[in-house]
């Protein structure tokens, strides 16, 4: 059974193929398109999941998409009828979602195939059930409690959820405009940071805040009954694009969330790319305090309902790996499984998971061991790629290509490490990475003098091989896909200088073998001759999306001031080109 997963016409547009129950591919569009964020079709996407199972559209016996235009419309009504100027604009929207629902044509158009010919069964799965099941049926887990949460999705904002065998059980829901999502993005909009996925970065400068604004930015978000409320005085109302529109050509752009309230209490807002002062940290500071707040309440809520101490968890604020580091001590969980495409490129795996073991009844039989669910590429590509590019390098065999690139980031160059299949998720994980020292002082202005040309406040992340992160860190739960930030011990931070936040965190991936054993070989040849089990981790990019193609890899390692390129069998060495 063949079951086509999509998250269309939405941020971060995807699609995955579940094949008998397993996921056996997954990618965002924008990895193939390169266009960041894409929010149309995933043409692309959807003929890269055919190709890797070697079947066609008409092979395809179900298609599950992540939104379901029909789900909560009572809310949605509710709304509109309280806020009468809005009552076109959701006429409008329900039009337009309308006219995307014919997935038929959309899929024979982009596969040049007559829709007559195409035979699947259609399954719209509400977003944030899609979110759950993008976690829990990837968990190795027969039971545990659900959660997802973000900006908003079929007009919910969070959900709670318990799950049993191939059951999830909605407990509850919080509607619009009440959402911990729309709260972080408006905020970020107000210090400057306007575009989609910019939370992300504004993440990594709270920890330069201080507590002067906790208490303004309480007034804004509040405890109420179990669950929170925002006042909405501080927010415009929201649209029918439920404060997000999609461009013709796929781009994302988010409306303006922060009303002329925000300014009378704060000044006026920062505008993007000028300085950065104490107000925008303290700001940001406020803002990351009180979405923990909210967070680990519901949390908290969601525990006495399913009392189980396994928490799997998806939505796009579950990328806050800040809060995830903290949940253990702030809630009675104790274990976590993040989707690693925690944001909505995961609804392509949830709906097709979803459709698979709650529609169709089918036992479950995957779990998610790793997340390189991406496309790969031969030596002989790679090879030809090179030579394309008039790049002279040398072959190695495996062992000594660990060994070569070990001495090369012992000895203070950046590589740039492209290998296997590509990650999936926003996250790179030893796939398409830029590997540094992890020990030098100077590492982080240099990578960003010459390669990612990011802010100055936003931090590099460690990879730690599994066994020594507790030596290392303060806490020893598990971090495969990059979704928790602990402390560093303090007898380890000198030695992890280059990814030691101001606040003496790390967001670590926690590596073992089974996961990835050439990435896991390579951090132990850098720990034989540094005595570090760490490698500094970054995306293989420059402000575009990770690479995912050899010749995308070869062009930013040429444009770059990267010192070498393991790609492949291969290494390049900029010194010798």
């Amino acid at each position: 059974m063949l079951i086509l997963g999509l998250n269309m016409f939405h941020a971060d547009a995807s699609a995955a193929i579940v094949q008998d129950g397993e996921v056996v591919f997954a990618i965002a569009e924008e990895r193939l398109n390169r266009h960041k964020h894409y929010g149309g079709f995933p043409s692309l996407a959807v003929k890269a999941c055919l190709d890797s199972v070697g079947a066609k559209v008409t092979d395809i016996d179900h298609v599950a998409i992540g939104q379901d235009s029909d789900a909560n419309l009572a809310k949605k009504v509710q709304y509109a009828l309280s806020n009468p100027t809005k009552i076109l604009n959701f006429i409008r929207l329900r039009q337009r979602k309308e006219a995307t629902r014919n997935v038929r044509s959309l899929l024979a158009n982009a596969l040049d195939v007559d829709p007559k010919l195409l035979r699947f069964q259609e399954h719209h799965v509400e977003h944030h059930i899609a979110h759950v099941a993008s976690a829990y049926y990837c968990s190795p887990w027969e039971q545990a409690a659900g959660f997802s949460y973000d900006g908003s999705g079929d007009f919910v904002s969070t959900m709670m959820a318990r799950c049993e065998g191939t059951d999830i059980e909605i407990l509850d829901r919080i509607f619009l405009p009440h959402s911990l999502g729309s709260f972080y993005t408006m905020i970020c909009e107000f210090i400057g940071y306007k575009k989609y996925g910019d939370e992300g970065k504004v993440m990594g400068l709270a920890p330069y805040g201080k507590h002067t604004y906790c208490g303004q930015i309480g007034e804004i978000i509040g405890l109420k009954n179990g669950s929170f409320q925002l006042d909405l005085n501080y927010f415009r109302p929201l649209g029918s694009n439920q404060g997000m529109q999609i461009q013709r050509d796929g781009t994302v752009i988010l409306a303006r969330h922060f009303s002329e309230r925000m300014a009378k209490l704060f000044g006026e807002p920062r505008e993007p790319h000028t300085k950065i002062t104490q107000r925008e940290m303290d700001l940001a500071f406020g803002m990351q305090h009180h979405f923990e707040e909210v967070f680990f309440h519901l949390l908290n809520e969601l525990y006495k309902k399913v009392p189980l101490a396994n928490l799997a968890m998806a939505g796009g604020c579950a990328l806050n790996s800040v809060a995830n580091g903290k949940l253990f001590s702030r809630t009675s969980f104790r274990h976590t499984w993040i989707q690693p495409a925690a944001g909505d490129e995961g609804l392509a795996i949830g709906a097709a998971l979803h459709t698979y073991h709650a529609v169709l009844k089918q036992p479950r039989r995957y779990v998610m061991k790793n997340p390189y669910l991406g496309p790969e590429f031969s030596e002989s590509r790679i090879e030809t790629d090179l030579k394309k590019a008039n790049l002279q390098y040398r072959r190695f065999e495996r062992d000594p290509l660990v060994e070569a690139v070990a001495e090369q980031i012992g000895a203070g160059n950046v590589v740039g490490w492209f290998q296997g299949r590509m990650e999936w998720g926003p996250r790179a994980l030893g796939n398409r990475s830029i590997g540094a020292h992890p020990g030098l002082p100077n590492m982080k202005d240099t990578l960003n003098a010459r390669i990612k040309h990011r802010e100055w406040f936003r931090p590099f992340a460690p990879s730690i091989m599994a066994e020594y992160q507790q030596q290392y860190f303060e806490h020893d739960h598990p971090s495969p896909f990059m979704l928790h930030v602990y402390k560093i011990r303090p007898e380890k931070r000198q030695q992890l200088c280059a990814v030691n936040h101001v606040d003496d965190t790390g967001r670590l991936q926690s590596v073992t073998r089974e996961e990835n054993p050439l990435y896991y070989d390579l951090i132990k040849a850098f720990q034989r001759k540094t005595g570090i089990p760490v490698i500094l981790n970054t995306s293989f990019n420059e402000n575009e999306p990770i690479v995912c193609a050899p010749d995308q890899a070869i062009d930013c390692f040429k444009r770059t001031r990267m010192n070498a390129l393991a790609i492949g069998p291969f290494l390049v060495m900029k010194s010798e080109n």
